[in-house]
């Protein structure tokens, strides 16, 4: 376990969610999900573990992790799904093909519209609700609502009696039959909200009629009724959980725009926060002293004011200290990027009490009193106001809950892969710097010819030498120095 490993292992939460498993070289080789990301992880690296000859092998190869957390165990699943795709893993096998999840697709804008099984979803108006890990849950909750509220299955485009004279959906009653004239396209559009409603969620008495029938069948000995029965309430109750229907951009907007009302409400301010900032601090050990601005417009993130900072002021570990250096650099009278970013009107802390009062503290000195500041408490993800009021718990299903903590992993994201850039700069630069003979200019003849240190590693001498203009005897001491470093765990 590097020390590395070692530190990121204190800092796993006790939630759901993914990892990413990072090679010396910082490519992900391995994406996993867990109920308990502190549990899971852990259990890789915990001394005596027995495993398997694939899970040792990327276990001694791991020399770095990050961790994205999730709501629940299922969208652990799509997230492990989505970012296996996106970097295909070394060690990630079985899930390494271009198989997407089921979802439903609900077009209102079409005449007499239907429900429809996809696997890409698109940004075309429509409404989607999914995509979800099982295939069967799917299909089953796209029966019912058909069946139920009278949907039509069929994929014509131009409904009329002469291509529908011999539909059966009508004469066994799964259907409304609008194409036969049986029920007009307002009632139509009706009864398909309803379904769509339902997925959604919010029509919980349909699921209790479903038990209901379950429960009836049972107690009159109709076993095969209650365990079909059964099957299809517990399928609707997978599916009908609102935090798998696929929002549009829209829909997006109007939750955010929700959750900064609701954020106005509970912090108590006069108006929602349009523009919201959240400073996120990452070192490693003291090194390497980072922090990252991300900025929130109307809700959502917007990326085209996220910024680093490296701390300059100090060296070691001393997050509220950090926290006051960029307050001041962002708000202070010298500041270089005050004049390009919008003024906040809710500037957000990560951490606790300390950091927020190292900022609060800054702003009083700068005579700043017009933004408000709190602090996020990652540990149970609390607001913390430090001004007389006490904290605020949020609902787990609070908008304003989730635009701050969105806003909080990006901070946590983005401080990250600066972070990790400068890491791997220092790495490069001082593993070539020990090489007797190799100065500024052959290093960077070096680093740009092979891209890495790994990449000269991985050259002859013959190699090396032509591409520095060196002899073959330095060629030789870059190979060996670099071999040297590795196997002391310095690359």
């Amino acid at each position: 376990m590097t020390d590395l490993v070692r530190e990121r292992l204190k800092s796993l939460p006790d939630r759901p969610g993914c990892y990413l498993m990072r090679d010396r070289q910082g490519e992900i080789i391995y994406v996993g999900k867990a109920k308990n990301l502190k549990n899971r992880v852990r259990s890789y690296f915990r001394s005596g573990a027995s495993h398997s000859p694939k899970v040792r092998s990327m276990v001694q190869t791991v020399w770095d992790f990050e961790f994205i957390t999730v709501k629940n165990e299922a969208e652990a699943l799509l997230t492990e799904a989505s970012l296996i795709k996106k970097y295909k893993p070394h060690f990630n096998i079985l899930m390494r093909d271009d198989k997407r999840y089921l979802a439903l697709r609900a077009d209102r804008s079409v005449p007499f519209p239907r429900f429809t099984c996809v696997r890409i979803i698109r940004d075309d108006g429509a409404r989607y609700f999914g995509p979800f890990p099982s295939s069967p849950v799917v299909r089953e909750a796209k029966d019912f609502v058909e069946k139920h509220y009278g949907i039509r299955s069929c994929n014509a485009v131009l409904l009329d009696e002469t291509v529908h004279k011999h539909c059966l959906a009508d004469i066994i009653r799964t259907c409304s039959a609008p194409c036969l004239g049986h029920i007009s396209s307002d009632d139509y559009l009706m009864r398909f909200d309803e379904a769509c409603e339902f997925l959604s969620g919010n029509r919980p008495e349909v699921l209790e009629e479903m038990k209901s029938k379950m429960s009836e069948a049972a107690s009159k000995g109709d076993y095969e009724s209650a365990a079909r029965f059964r099957d299809t309430y517990f399928a609707l109750k997978e599916m009908t959980k609102s935090h798998f229907t696929r929002k549009s951009p829209q829909m997006r907007r109007d939750d955010a725009m929700l959750g900064i009302a609701e954020l106005a409400q509970v912090i108590g301010l006069d108006s929602p926060p349009r523009i919201i900032e959240c400073v996120d601090i990452s070192n490693l050990f003291g090194q390497h002293n980072v922090a990252s601005l991300v900025v929130a417009r109307d809700g959502l993130p917007d990326k085209r004011f996220y910024r680093h900072f490296k701390i300059k002021t100090f060296e070691g570990a001393d997050d509220p200290r950090a926290m006051a250096e960029v307050a001041r650099r962002r708000y202070g009278p010298d500041s270089t990027v005050a004049p390009r970013l919008p003024k906040a009107d809710l500037y957000i802390c990560d951490g606790g009490v300390t950091q927020l009062r190292a900022a609060r503290a800054v702003f009083a000195q700068l005579g700043i009193n017009d933004i408000p500041t709190i602090g996020l408490a990652e540990s149970q993800e609390i607001i913390v106001l430090d001004d007389g009021r006490p904290d605020v718990y949020l609902p787990r299903d609070s908008q304003a809950l989730m635009v701050i903590t969105r806003l909080r992993d990006e901070a946590h994201r983005f401080a990250l892969s600066y972070h990790r850039r400068l890491r791997d700069k220092t790495i490069r630069e001082s593993v070539l710097d020990e090489v007797p003979g190799i100065g500024a200019a052959k290093k960077m003849k070096l680093l740009k010819a092979f891209k890495s240190v790994y990449g000269i590693a991985r050259a002859t001498a013959a190699e090396i030498s032509s591409v520095a203009g060196i002899s073959e005897s330095l060629a030789n001491e870059v190979l060996r120095t670099v071999f040297s470093v590795a196997r002391k765990g310095g690359v």
